[in-house]
């Protein structure tokens, strides 16, 4: 009866802690974070170890039990309610890049000229970090009560009732993670859509290049230098608010849907072999640039589309025979014998009869 009681009352005093830090939450200046992952998880700790004073194993599994109750629910709802609206990404307009009349800061001030909208961008990036940082309390925490617990657990039957409720609270944290994932993808999501136009620009520029323009698209490869312009503009408007995780995940997911566009584009195009180099340049220039925006591996999001552009830099179709089947080596090939002779016949100095001999 008494552990009852005192569970009850340490129930009551962590949900109404927790609810004065979620009515109190700020963001101090500066951080990426606001006040109440911080206070949520110090009301916690402060009740899980009092329990742990009890010596008592049910007294704790009930704080415990408690315990992540208030973050499967009450918590994860708050973080649930935070992301649900989407990223505010509001009306950026790329016709100004795409002329070469904005810079990268005038697309950025444009970006953040509503405060209201502003602010909500700025809401839903900190709640990102904020599940981020949850995710690590929740491995922190059930590291510090393991350690705690393994004096209470006197006998095999003790120890296994504690262990339950660890792994309760365990669960906790694969439940951030699914937000965070959900979150991520959505910020990616409606970034994405910005990227089109920059990628559409493709199309408004030769790909049977005669060895002076490739040479002239060598000094200036205004297709490479608007694109980028515009996903500097991007990055930038998010990076500075971002964990360096969260951007790094947001990135990977707007260059795996970059390659996706870029591969629709280029299969609408008609080249020549200089064409497919000067193309094959392009990507280069394209993953130089991404690497440097993010630690996170990013050329292997490219790897169908280096294929593509190798495939379009052949002589002849059946050049292909010396990278394909037992002559591939190290090479793993992500395109099918179909997708292959399909980007040949992007090559309008290939002929249909040499492209359809090959056995793939």
């Amino acid at each position: 009866m008494v552990v009852q009681d005192y569970s009850c009352l340490e129930d009551f005093f962590m949900r109404e802690s927790i609810g004065k830090a979620l009515k109190l939450d700020t963001v101090p200046s500066g951080s990426l974070y606001s006040s109440m992952v911080d206070e949520v998880f110090f009301v916690l700790r402060k009740s899980i170890r009092r329990a742990g004073t009890t010596c008592d194993v049910s007294g704790v599994c009930a704080i415990l039990n408690h315990a992540s109750s208030l973050l499967s629910t009450d918590f994860v709802e708050i973080i649930e309610d935070k992301l649900k609206g989407g990223f505010p990404l509001g009306s950026l307009d790329f016709s100004g890049v795409l002329k070469g009349h904005l810079s990268v800061q005038t697309v950025q001030s444009s970006f953040q000229s509503s405060s209201d909208a502003a602010a909500a961008r700025m809401a839903y990036l900190v709640t990102l970090n904020n599940t981020a940082t949850a995710i690590e309390n929740v491995k922190k925490l059930l590291t510090d009560v393991e350690a705690e617990c393994s004096k209470l657990s006197h006998d095999m039957k003790s120890g296994t009732k504690i262990q339950t409720c660890l792994d309760e609270l365990g669960q906790t944290a694969k439940a951030f993670q699914n937000l965070l994932e959900d979150g991520v993808r959505g910020l990616a999501t409606s970034l994405t859509p910005k990227m089109k136009p920059l990628v559409d620009a493709f199309a408004s520029v030769s790909h049977q290049p005669t060895e002076d323009e490739f040479t002239m698209y060598e000094a200036h490869d205004e297709f490479v230098e608007q694109l980028v312009l515009g996903l500097e503009s991007l990055f930038h408007s998010i990076k500075p608010s971002l964990t360096t995780d969260n951007f790094g995940n947001v990135v990977s997911l707007m260059a795996a849907e970059l390659t996706g566009q870029l591969e629709r584009v280029v299969a609408k195009a008609s080249f020549n072999q200089l064409g497919g180099l000067h193309f094959d340049k392009q990507l280069r220039a394209l993953v130089a640039y991404l690497s440097t925006v993010t630690q996170w591996t990013i050329r292997d999001k490219f790897s169908r589309l280096t294929q593509i552009a190798t495939i379009l830099n052949f002589e002849r179709p059946a050049e292909i025979e010396d990278y394909w089947g037992n002559n591939a080596g190290p090479v793993t090939w992500l395109l099918t014998p179909s997708e292959v002779k399909s980007i040949m016949a992007l090559r309008k100095d290939f002929g249909t009869d040499d492209i359809n001999r090959l056995k793939l």
